[in-house]
């Protein structure tokens, strides 16, 4: 390291990446701390970035902040999640507090729901062995897709320096309703995938795959409705899947507005208005989309469904980076804000750990449960049809892939 300071002329500056199994993270840390190494003095700056899982419970996670905290500042720890390193994660932000149209409806009052798909078209190929001591519910949900739901679901940040935007994050995170044990077997879902056909290809079930148990009882696949108890949110359903070996790689926010009232058109060929949807697509092509209903030309009112779209590739020409290159570069600044302070990582998980205690006492009696090239288990669109709404499908422009004739009666005077 002296021999490096002096060729690359770093002054000192240090910054330690655990590429490391989540075990040693704790124990590398006390090792630098103890050989002096995560000591700031002179100005020069020691930071550790460790990338996810942040433990693998709510107790091993509070173990693990605790022991980071022993030999470092908590400004010297970044914890990665590689989501938040791409554009149109960070554009959430921008898109909703630079845009005057939308924040003021972006609340209870007119969005019907909010649904977060992450889905993978991969299975766990040579992964099993991790696999197997993790699942769907602690690989994706605490870091991932509640990164997603808290920047989409926040209130706006007195500024956007680091410590205001993890403020606001956390409390949607500790607004989130607990789940109960009567709620868990309700309000959360789980799957394995079994054989099937991805890509035209026959691919083997979760059970078949290397260092997987053949009487494995992970889950590959979680559906969870959580509600948000809050003043902007209170009533609003957010749901949220993950799974492997799905029918596509889409990830995706979606925020689906109530329907307006239907009296104006009770006497025109238009049996129903579909809601609009605001879709914010994060991989596998970056950018944001809005429906709306527009009259179809023609003697007769028919609606139809128009798209406005936009990918970043098309107005800025780049190429999207696949995150890391600006969560690094952050790190160097010393910049925290698209990282998980310990706070926010305890909440997440005390918000899973009821869902982990009741799948761990209740074994699935059904697994595997969804074929692989499908969207999961039918228990995930049973989720969403209890209460009348169902899931988009990421594979369509505007999810609905509806025609406007479809929803018209035969033509009738205006």
């Amino acid at each position: 390291m002296g021999q490096t300071e002096q060729e690359q002329k770093t002054e000192g500056n240090c910054l330690f990446y655990m590429a490391t199994s989540p075990e040693f993270f704790a124990v590398v840390a006390e090792q630098l701390g103890a050989a002096g190494l995560t000591k700031e003095e002179d100005g020069k700056w020691r930071r550790i970035v460790i990338e996810k899982p942040f433990g693998h419970d709510l107790p091993s996670a509070v173990a693990l902040n605790h022991a980071l905290r022993s030999v470092l500042e908590e400004k010297q720890i970044y914890r990665m999640d590689h989501y938040l390193g791409k554009e149109t994660v960070q554009n959430i932000l921008a898109f909703r507090f630079a845009n005057g149209i939308f924040e003021p409806i972006w609340n209870r009052r007119y969005v019907d729901h909010v649904q977060v798909t992450v889905a993978e078209e991969l299975g766990v190929e040579l992964r099993g062995g991790y696999y197997e001591t993790a699942g769907a519910l602690r690989d994706m949900v605490p870091n991932h897709i509640f990164q997603l739901i808290t920047l989409s679901a926040m209130e706006p940040p007195i500024s956007f320096d680091a410590e205001a935007v993890h403020d606001e994050q956390t409390k949607v995170l500790r607004a989130i309703q607990p789940l109960t044990p009567e709620r868990v077997l309700d309000h959360a879902v789980r799957g394995q995938y079994g054989e099937g056909t991805v890509g035209g290809k026959h691919v083997p079930a979760y059970r078949g795959e290397p260092h997987v148990a053949p009487d494995s009882q992970t889950p590959t696949f979680v559906a969870l409705a959580l509600h948000i108890d809050n003043w902007r949110w209170a009533g609003v359903p957010f749901y949220l899947r993950t799974g492997k070996r799905l029918a596509g790689r889409y990830t995706q926010i979606v925020i689906r507005f109530r329907r307006p009232p239907f009296v104006p058109f009770r006497k025109t060929s238009v049996m129903k208005i579909a809601p609009n949807e605001l879709v914010i697509n994060i991989q596998p092509d970056e950018g944001i989309s809005l429906s709306f209903e527009a009259k179809v030309p023609g003697p007769v009112v028919r609606l139809g469904a128009v798209d406005m779209h936009f990918e970043y590739s098309d107005y800025f020409g780049t190429t999207p980076s696949t995150g890391y290159e600006t969560l690094i570069y952050d790190c160097m600044m010393g910049d925290p804000t698209l990282f998980q302070r310990a706070d926010m990582v305890e909440a997440a998980w005390t918000v899973v750990q009821p869902v982990l205690d009741v799948w761990k006492a209740l074994p699935h009696r059904d697994f595997p449960n969804y074929a692989s090239g499908t969207w999961g288990p039918p228990q995930a669109d049973e989720l969403l049809k209890r209460e009348g709404r169902e899931w988009r499908d990421p594979t369509h422009v505007n999810g609905r892939a509806r025609a406007a004739a479809a929803r018209s009666t035969d033509p009738a005077p205006k």
